[in-house]
């Protein structure tokens, strides 16, 4: 092993333990390391972050991207409540670093940003990034940016560094497939009668080609309704292989072992359109970035709890790199 790495994990290793030595530690997302000020742009709603060891100094910032669905700054919405992005706002401050987080469009304090659901295209979500990034970028107090995606806000993140100059991305459960392919494997894995599977799956297939379909059934309207529709054909054949391939960015991939929704074929697939990438895979983390326990129940559980902490080995290789390419 080489020096630098024996280096880098023993680094690791103090920041896991100054994040979980005391129950007043910023990853229980409680006050006593960071100021929290309300934020807005352009529509946009979100929260700054801010150390309250960091004074007027200048220092690193982060973006953080929320996942699919109606998921407000937190990483709370109508069926999870796990406060994911405050925590990890919490865990950066502790080390000094800024953050931010915002509702997306159609989102809570974002929510006047989309007046009808079928307006809304996957490229409304990068140019919001884009957005919040240049006026992060823009601060006196932030010297280099990092961008942090989460989920499908990966597939943002990597878009949105096409267009800002980031030190890094940090991307958390990204897929490594078009969403296509995922919800294909999704829909052929879902409990559910052979009829409707078949249908779900010629709906998605049409999609993919662009083509809208009126007669969605019942069932499946929460996942293909007709106002979602546009959306949808503009993110599934979004390929993050390629997307990932085209930057010179660095990155940190960033994968939980027990995540049922991303799976590790994707880290590897992720590892391979970019062979220089730091990979940090976590044992006991799941896809809200939690400890998780082995069975799919208390997995899911963990979607429903924000008393629940951060897995203990999230934080330490994302305040690492933060640290890291802020530097150069």
């Amino acid at each position: 092993m080489s020096a630098e790495y024996l280096t880098r994990r023993r680094a690791v290793q103090l920041i896991g333990a100054a994040v979980s030595a005391s129950p007043n530690s910023a990853a229980r997302g409680e006050d006593a390391t960071m100021v929290e000020e309300p934020w807005s742009h352009g529509g946009l709603a979100g929260t700054l972050a801010l150390a309250k060891s960091r004074e007027a100094r200048r220092g690193p910032a982060v973006l953080i991207i929320a996942g699919s669905g109606p998921t407000d700054r937190d990483g709370n919405g109508p069926l999870i409540a796990t406060d994911t992005y405050r925590l990890l706002a919490a865990g950066l401050a502790a080390h000094g670093i800024a953050s931010l987080r915002y509702d997306k469009r159609g989102i809570g304090g974002s929510a006047r940003l989309v007046k009808r659901e079928e307006d809304v295209r996957f490229e409304d979500f990068v140019g919001d990034a884009v957005a919040a990034a240049r006026e992060l970028i823009g601060r006196t107090d932030v010297s280099r940016l990092v961008i942090a995606g989460h989920s499908e806000g990966t597939l943002i993140a990597m878009r949105a560094a096409h267009e800002v100059n980031v030190a890094g991305l940090v991307l958390l459960a990204a897929p490594g497939r078009p969403l296509a392919d995922i919800l294909r494997a999704q829909l052929g894995a879902a409990p559910m009668p052979e009829a409707l599977r078949s249908e779900a799956l010629r709906i998605t297939e049409a999609l993919a080609r662009g083509e809208r379909i009126a007669d969605v059934p019942a069932e499946l309207a929460p996942i293909f309704r007709t106002s979602v529709q546009p959306f949808l054909m503009s993110i599934l054949r979004v390929d993050p292989r390629l997307e990932l391939g085209q930057l010179s960015t660095p990155v940190l991939l960033v994968y939980g072992a027990r995540d049922i929704q991303v799976s590790l074929q994707d880290r590897d697939a992720l590892a391979k359109a970019r062979p220089d990438a730091r990979v940090v895979t976590i044992p006991t983390a799941n896809h809200v970035l939690k400890s998780a326990p082995p069975d799919r129940d208390g997995n899911v559980k963990t979607y429903t709890d924000r008393s629940l902490r951060l897995d203990p080995g999230i934080l330490p290789p994302i305040v690492l790199f933060v640290g890291e390419v802020s530097a150069r």
